[in-house]
């Protein structure tokens, strides 16, 4: 698909780098046709077949950092750009460096780096005194030693991969060694292997932290942090795998643990050196206080951010794409709240690993109250992959009334109408 291109005078560019053209690139691009802003992409597609998406991205590879960089200012040269946003975890170093060449407001390369890295992020909340759980690196490619600092239950997590995939607790040493070779399996894997990334050779095992979790929505000005959401999420994760599933805003927590979120947030933040762009972070809370799981230089992933409406100065809606527009071309955003009703979003989780053939009861689902939209993203005849090995989910359910707790109730029930036909694969020998 293409958007629309304008040559008028003053027009403004962004420069948007992403692992793919999906949903979310979709929503960027349909907010830049209402601003008037034009997008410019660099994605790390085949650079031998001539604009395979018919979008004129600039081929890179995120683990070429060097003639990426190259490629990317070479192809903008003569192109006046306002900003550079990432879209996904993988793009954001590549957007530091980006940034940094073409002297645009950005992260430098260390701080994304760090923020990429569950390991390097964990060290750099040590060191600024946040809580932290105990944690150890082992290579991922040796049998497990025994745990030399951390008690059980521990959970398992790969350095470099996102949306919980390879997240795994366990109770013992015996499954502590069944977790890690499953991790080291799902590493070895085309999809992964092909990242080259040096991270994916260790695996992290930290203390399990009991408690809620939070996601945290905001966007750095030149430093200073503004928080746009923070999503509940009521259904519990403890493992032994963390698929999530529902995002509600606003928080029902109390103004207090809310308060304590936002100040923790800022202070991994200004752990990791960040400083311009949107941010995702994550946060569990416990009697002892607010555990930052991880601080992401990036937006909320897939279509999560249609659950995140604004209000401008203007007193008309707004997207987050929208505003982070806006905020990628220089504009004020302090002005954007979030509208007054309750939203939220499901992940609609995939049950189990088999073909998926369809999914019935949708009509049924968009009839409940406060029902807005049911997305079905999983596509026909496609074998479908559960966590921990999988990265993806069956579709999206979008809520909106006039409490969160009406929003959970919509969407629950919503998910209680569809039934995903899922046919077990068939294994071809000879």
């Amino acid at each position: 698909r293409t958007w629309p291109r304008t040559t008028r005078p003053g027009v403004k560019r962004v420069l948007v780098l992403a692992t793919t053209t999906g949903y979310q690139i979709r929503s960027f691009g349909e907010a830049a046709a209402r601003l008037g802003v034009r997008l410019v992409f660099a994605s790390d597609r085949c650079d031998q077949l001539e604009d395979p998406w018919w979008d004129a991205a600039i081929p890179v590879r995120f683990h070429e950092m060097s003639p990426s960089v190259e490629a990317v200012v070479a192809a903008c040269r003569g192109q006046a750009l306002s900003g550079v946003l990432a879209v996904g975890d993988r793009p954001t170093v590549l957007a530091a460096h980006v940034s940094s060449a073409l002297g645009l407001l950005g992260n430098s390369p260390w701080s994304a780096e760090v923020s990429r890295n569950k390991l390097a992020t964990r060290r750099a909340f040590a060191a600024a005194g946040l809580l932290t759980p105990v944690f150890q690196v082992l290579p991922v490619s040796e049998p497990p030693s025994r745990l030399t600092s951390v008690a059980y239950p521990v959970v398992v997590k790969p350095l470099a991969l996102s949306a919980s995939q390879g997240v795994i607790r366990v109770d013992d040493e015996q499954a502590l060694g069944h977790a890690i070779e499953r991790v080291r399996r799902l590493l070895q894997t085309t999809d992964i292997a092909i990242e080259r990334e040096t991270a994916h050779g260790y695996v992290l095992i930290e203390s399990f932290i009991p408690g809620r979790e939070y996601a945290v929505e905001g966007v750095l000005t030149d430093g200073t942090l503004q928080i746009f959401a923070i999503f509940d999420k009521p259904d519990p994760l403890d493992g032994p795998f963390f698929e999530e599933t529902i995002y509600v805003t606003p928080s029902r927590a109390s103004t207090a643990t809310q308060e304590a979120i936002i100040d923790a947030v800022g202070s991994a933040v200004r752990a990791l050196e960040l400083r311009h762009g949107p941010v995702h972070a994550e946060c569990r809370v416990n009697d002892h206080g607010v555990y930052v799981l991880e601080v992401a230089a990036r937006p909320i992933g897939g279509l999560c951010s249609r659950a995140i409406r604004f209000v401008g100065p203007d007193e008309k809606l707004a997207t987050l794409e929208e505003v982070l527009l806006r905020h990628a071309i220089g504009e004020a955003v302090t002005g954007y709240r979030q509208m007054r009703e309750a939203t939220g979003v499901m992940m609609i989780p995939i049950p189990r690993r088999g073909v998926y053939r369809g999914v019935l009861g949708v009509e049924d689902a968009r009839r409940v109250a406060g029902i807005d939209d049911v997305r079905v993203t999983a596509k026909p005849d496609v074998v479908i992959v559960p966590l921990p090995e999988g990265r993806s989910y069956l579709g999206f359910l979008f809520a909106t009334s006039e409490t969160s707790e009406d929003v959970v109730r919509a969407l629950r029930e919503a998910h209680a109408h569809l039934a995903f036909v899922i046919e077990r694969e068939v294994t071809v020998t000879q």
